[in-house]
């Protein structure tokens, strides 16, 4: 049976090695960095429901392992200027939980070693610097000269995507203003915060500036939002993050910081996600740039991850044209629905400012502006076409 071949060990890469691999195809899978690689920073932290699905009918039981090691906390709240607004605490879920929160790394430990029971091959430091597709395969090259041959090649070697570049595909779409500071901060042992999700819009001890908490196992994640006119210096750094920490979390985390990055909104989809020969199938960030609100990117991925797999099963250039045009529809979507989160948490209308004070001073007797407020931020859910893959 022919190889397919994926580009990329990410966890979009690996979901895809391993979504093949339960459709019985056997599988290389290329990474340009080296075996053991550091990969610093919590990035994608939350696997929703939807993927954890996915996950468990590429290899049964996966979800369990990762729902077992991430946090599920059950209270959100949500502050205006100081004041909270809203509140709500769910019940424990029962089976597979709404959404899990782990770093990157973790879910990709979980991935890496489910990838390698189930019999993918790896090839490390191959970093990929030629596609050639013909009517019957495709080859890839990297910089030592090494070729690969498959019937098909699943790119999923992120936003710098070298497959993507080698063949010519475009990427559509804006980038936002201003940036955002995103800080790991390790739990303080025997004194950790409550395990809840709290977002604030203009915090008061922040210049005004929004700030979210987000839990992970081990810690918790802060965002700052960050004004068009501040510098990088004076909030991206880990010396600034040191100094204004302390408001948005309380007093003894500044020596708790495990990472800092700061990232911008970028909205990209890719103008086709396969090549005219039907061989390559892009997929994750390959394929799209999302904003990180809304857990938009990874989740999308590998649900890309999934449809990729399907197609390639199928066997024909129409299931792959299919899968292209259906993901990339859930591109489109996801890229809508994001530049709506951004007009609420970026406001430059001053009417989506006034609606957002006038929904907060009405919380306490209108509580569906509270929910308002809570959800707006993470862009419209719902509404994505069924077939390209319900939320995501």
């Amino acid at each position: 049976m022919s190889r397919v071949l994926v580009v990329g060990a990410g966890p979009v890469g690996l979901s895809a090695a391993l979504a093949l691999r339960a459709q019985d195809l056997p599988v290389t899978l290329l990474e340009a960095d080296p075996e053991g690689r550091e990969r610093p920073g919590s990035r994608a932290l939350f696997v929703h429901r939807e993927t954890l699905e996915l996950l468990d009918g590429m290899r049964p039981g996966l979800a369990d392992e990762i729902t077992g090691y991430g946090q599920t906390w059950h209270t959100k709240r949500t502050l205006y200027r100081g004041r909270e607004v809203y509140a709500r605490t769910f019940p424990p879920p029962t089976g597979i939980p709404p959404f899990t929160s782990l770093r990157q790394v973790d879910t990709e430990r979980f991935l890496l070693a489910a990838c390698e029971d189930a019999g993918v091959e790896f090839v490390w430091g191959a970093r990929i610097s030629g596609v050639r597709v013909t009517p019957d395969e495709v080859a890839l090259t990297d910089e030592d000269g090494r070729v690969w041959t498959g019937t098909h090649a699943v790119a999923a070697d992120g936003a710098r995507s070298a497959v993507r570049r080698e063949l010519g595909i475009a990427m559509e779409g804006t980038h936002g203003d201003g940036f955002h500071v995103v800080v790991d901060v390790a739990d303080t042992p025997g004194a950790e915060l409550p395990l809840e999700r709290v977002f604030h819009y203009e915090h008061p001890e922040l210049g005004g500036r929004s700030v979210m908490r987000v839990p992970f196992t081990g810690g918790f994640q802060v965002d700052l939002q960050c004004r068009d006119d501040d510098r990088q210096e004076e909030h991206g750094t880990e010396e600034a993050v040191r100094r204004w920490l302390p408001a948005a979390v309380g007093d003894g985390y500044d020596e708790r910081i495990l990472w800092v990055s700061t990232y911008r909104f970028l909205r990209k989809v890719a103008a086709s996600y396969t090549d005219p020969g039907r061989r390559v199938l892009l997929v994750g960030e390959a394929a799209h740039l999302f904003p990180p609100f809304g857990a938009r990117g990874m989740n999308s991925g590998i649900a890309d991850a999934a449809a990729a797999a399907r197609a390639v099963a199928a066997g024909t250039p129409e299931a792959v044209a299919a899968f292209a045009e259906l993901r990339r529809q859930a591109g489109l979507f996801n890229s809508a629905a994001a530049g709506t989160a951004l007009d609420h948490l970026r406001p430059h209308r001053r009417i989506v400012r006034v609606k957002q004070r006038a929904a907060a001073a009405l919380a306490p007797v209108v509580p569906r502006c509270g929910a308002w407020l809570e959800h707006a931020p993470y862009g419209p859910r719902h509404g994505s076409p069924a077939a390209a893959g319900r939320k995501y």
